[in-house]
């Protein structure tokens, strides 16, 4: 793998495995696991987040073949769509952001889990990073594992954890990182120059 990719790909597993960390969806895993088989949880939020992953990165590609030299429109329109993702989060109740559940632990965790993700934090950053990063196989999976190791801890430690997180707090660090990584989208977008190269 070269310095280019390796760089990308740490990068894209960082920013995916710790804004899922303080996200909505780990909280739902942890309450989850409180009450189920761990494993039966893990596994049906694996199968949901590489789901969602896939069609992530699909769109990405999909936009980037449809804009064609136009990637900028891409990157601006990323930018733009995590800085009113995180003002959704912001101004929305987290009561009326809730979404049913299955019956069986590992129905409950996929369709939980996949209906939080569409459209969720990490799908919308990992739709970006195809359009910032060299590879678009590399960011699928940096994206996947780190979903997958994300879900792997919520199952472990959800009992353990579960009462004592704040998610309130917790999700005010996810606005925060939206900020911050949409303004950064649109200011790559319209000056590529001030970013490294691996970008």
């Amino acid at each position: 793998m070269t310095d280019a990719l390796l760089s990308s790909f740490v990068i894209v597993f960082a920013v995916i495995g710790l804004t899922e960390m303080v996200d909505r969806t780990n909280f739902a895993l942890i309450g989850l696991a409180a009450r189920y088989r761990p494993v039966s949880v893990w596994a049906g939020a694996t199968v949901a987040f590489w789901t969602t992953t896939l069609l992530a990165v699909g769109i990405g590609a999909a936009l980037l073949a449809v804009l064609g030299g136009q990637i900028i429109y891409l990157r601006l329109g990323g930018g733009i769509f995590l800085l009113a993702y995180a003002a959704h989060l912001y101004f929305v109740p987290e009561s009326e952001r809730r979404s049913p559940v299955g019956r069986s632990p590992f129905a409950t965790a996929l369709l939980l889990i996949l209906l939080l993700e569409l459209g969720d934090t990490t799908m919308v950053f990992t739709i970006v990073f195809v359009a910032t990063m060299p590879s678009a196989v590399v960011v699928a999976l940096a994206a996947g594992l780190a979903l997958t190791a994300v879900a792997g801890s919520a199952s472990i430690i959800g009992r353990r954890l579960g009462a004592r997180l704040e998610p309130r707090a917790l999700e005010r660090v996810v606005v925060v990182v939206l900020t911050i990584v949409g303004v950064v989208t649109i200011l790559y977008a319209l000056e590529p120059g001030w970013f490294p190269s691996f970008l």
